[in-house]
């Protein structure tokens, strides 16, 4: 028994020798590594290679997924020449990386009637379904982009310490503009969702190299990169949602309360010195909210209106107070240079009919309310973007460069940060290419989404108009009295985005009063088969295509059809001054299976009354050669104009 127990005792200490030897060798291992690895991570060479969680040491704020998103490591291959550097990777992604569909740049003829988004006679948005990712170096940037095709993370990022080679899989693409000193503009460009992947560098610096394909060999530029710099690999939060909804959806009761609660407390920031136009506008904000209350007007139809004494109040103003400077920098077809026709006529008529106007513009800047930038954001893709290269960061650039020139020749800009400077655009891709550097403009944008930066109370929801004959915007004008009606909703186009596959899904050929189709067969005879189905029908189904916005919503008023509106989160255009719920129907995208029996309850009275706010409210969604009193040139000013006057605020 004696011998027994010395013997289990003599095991024991044996075993703890042995455990002490073991922990001596494993601390012995994990000091080496944290001296050799790349990472200065010892424990993560240790794990499983699909371990769920990382040891964040740079404090990184943690960042969390919805339930069908997972946390996920990527793969990192190191060719180990430089033991100086020490490179630590924190990603947050997606399981994959959404298909993305290749947006086509529209033909810059006019003449076959296909004027960008005009398919098969049909207008259709073609929206940006590109998916970005920001890589920033030091405030430089390089542009890369996903394209077609489901990336798992761990494919995407291949990082080579030595010739500080970053790999993309073959799906991605990338083309990297210089700046005026010759140097790579550092600016990457990705989209998995809202969360990031973040790589950060430490030590002394990140041998010069280039950034490349690795072993999925793409196309390659050579950049050169900084010393002591911060790699940040984050994912912008756009473009998802072209192909699923909205994680959060702001209704117009919610968009109400934003701009009431804008009106009562948010003012735009104070100028740094104050002028007598600043003045001036604020004296005419004033006037504005004390106008006396009247509903007889000859001109204007009071339900149209969410304040009609006040609308009236604020266009007399501006009729007598107004003075814009239009800025003669920028060269053509970039700035000056209006399109006319087709699918982002909008900011053309603008442009021509703000430039040659006499009332409102002036010589002198010191006599302006507001500074007028004349760019096409049409234009602008048409001759800067590469098709198929899914980079748009050298759009955003040249237009960054020419606020910074206006900023530096004139100090007007710097005065107010940009506030009194506004913008017209219409192409989808105008918020991308003017944010930040742009951020404190008014922007009258077609693209008017809520949740992806349009500011309510401050920007303006341009209508986007599609303007068939240049020469005459107004053919075809009008439809049939509500009598002769006998489609209860109407839609066709193409399947762009998520939302028109479900509206097709439910309703193309499941009911004869809904003539819902996709796009139909091209030519002359289709194009009026589509214009007389829409002067026939009772309410003209307009969803969102890649984004928010759609034309069929003018075209419904232009042919004086009840537009229905089925866009989660788009403000409706000049949202601070009509009373959308007059003339249109806004439903829920969920609301879609429902549809017909909405519509159908309905009262006839309450229908008859909508219709006739469509004919009335169409003065104000028309182009003319030369404008008249009302229309959509002084409807997009005055909306400007009205946002501006209740944004200023006074030392």
């Amino acid at each position: 028994m004696e011998v027994s127990f010395q013997f289990q005792k003599l095991c024991h200490i044996e075993r703890r020798r042995w455990i002490f030897v073991v922990g001596v060798v494993a601390m012995t291992y994990l000091l080496f590594q944290s001296l050799l690895l790349p990472y200065g991570n010892a424990l993560r060479s240790m794990l499983p290679d699909d371990g769920d969680s990382f040891i964040d040491r740079n404090a990184f704020a943690s960042a969390k997924l919805s339930a069908k998103s997972g946390l996920v490591r990527s793969t990192l291959a190191v060719n180990e020449t430089d033991s100086s550097n020490d490179i630590e990777f924190l990603g947050l992604v997606k399981d994959s990386v959404s298909s993305m569909v290749d947006r086509d740049i529209e033909d810059d003829s006019v003449l076959n009637g296909n004027d960008g988004g005009t398919v098969n006679g049909f207008v259709s948005e073609d929206n940006d379904p590109d998916d970005f990712v920001e890589l920033v170096l030091d405030g430089d940037v390089v542009s890369v982009s996903l394209s077609k095709g489901d990336t798992d993370v761990r494919d995407i990022v291949n990082i080579q310490q030595g010739s500080s080679t970053i790999g993309l899989p073959s799906e991605v693409t990338h083309d990297v503009p210089l700046d005026q000193n010759g140097k790579p503009n550092w600016k990457v460009s990705m989209s998995n969702g809202e969360e990031a992947m973040i790589v950060t560098h430490k030590g002394s610096g990140i041998s010069d190299g280039n950034l490349s394909t690795s072993s999925v060999a793409l196309q390659s530029n050579l950049l050169t990169l900084k010393n002591k710099s911060s790699v940040i690999l984050k994912s912008v939060r756009k473009r998802m949602r072209s192909e699923m909804p909205p994680k959060s959806v702001m209704s117009v009761d919610e968009m109400n309360h934003l701009l009431v609660r804008h009106r009562r407390s948010s003012r735009a920031m104070r100028p740094r010195r104050s002028s007598v136009r600043d003045q001036e506008i604020f004296a005419a904000r004033l006037q504005i909210e004390k106008a006396p209350i009247t509903a007889n007007y000859q001109e204007l139809h009071a339900p149209l209106f969410r304040n009609v004494s006040q609308f009236r109040r604020s266009y007399e103003l501006m009729e007598r107070i107004l003075k814009v400077y239009v800025y003669k920098d920028g060269s053509k077809p970039i700035f000056h240079q209006p399109v006319l026709k087709g699918l982002y006529a909008s900011e053309g008529w603008f442009m021509k009919l703000m430039e040659g106007n006499k009332r409102f513009v002036v010589k002198d800047p010191r006599r302006a309310h507001l500074f007028y930038m004349p760019f096409s954001s049409r234009m602008l893709e048409y001759t800067l973007y590469v098709r198929n290269s899914h980079n748009r960061t050298n759009l955003r650039q040249y237009l960054k460069e020419y606020s910074d020139k206006i900023a530096a020749r004139y100090p007007y800009w710097n005065r107010t940060g940009g506030a009194d400077h506004f913008l017209v655009a219409c192409h989808d891709w105008a918020p991308y290419e003017t944010r930040h550097h742009m951020e404190h403009c008014p922007k009258a944008l077609c693209n008017a989404d809520v949740t992806a930066g349009f500011k309510i109370g401050r920007d303006v929801s341009l209508p986007e108009t599609y303007v068939r004959s240049a020469r005459n915007p107004l053919r075809d004008l009008g439809g049939k009295p509500s009598s002769q009606r006998r489609i209860l909703a109407f839609y066709a186009g193409n399947m762009h985005g998520y939302l028109r596959p479900i509206l097709l899904e439910h309703w193309k050929d499941k009911d004869p009063d809904m003539k819902i189709f996709g796009p139909m067969p091209p030519g002359v005879a289709s194009k009026m088969n589509y214009i007389q189905h829409m002067k026939s029908s009772k309410y003209c189904i307009c969803p969102k295509g890649y984004e928010v916005n759609s034309p069929r919503v003018v075209e419904a008023i232009f042919y004086e059809c009840v537009p229905v509106i089925i866009s989660d989160n788009f403000v409706p255009p000049f949202f601070e001054v009509l009373n959308w719920e007059a003339f249109s129907i806004i439903l829920a995208e969920k609301d879609i299976p429902s549809l017909k029996e909405i519509l159908l309850s309905i009262p006839e009275k309450k229908y008859l009354e909508m219709q006739q706010g469509v004919r009335k409210v169409q003065q104000h969604f028309l182009w003319h050669a030369k404008p008249t009193r009302y229309d959509l040139f002084h409807m997009t000013l005055h909306s400007i104009w009205y946002n501006r006057v209740h944004q200023i605020k006074l030392r």
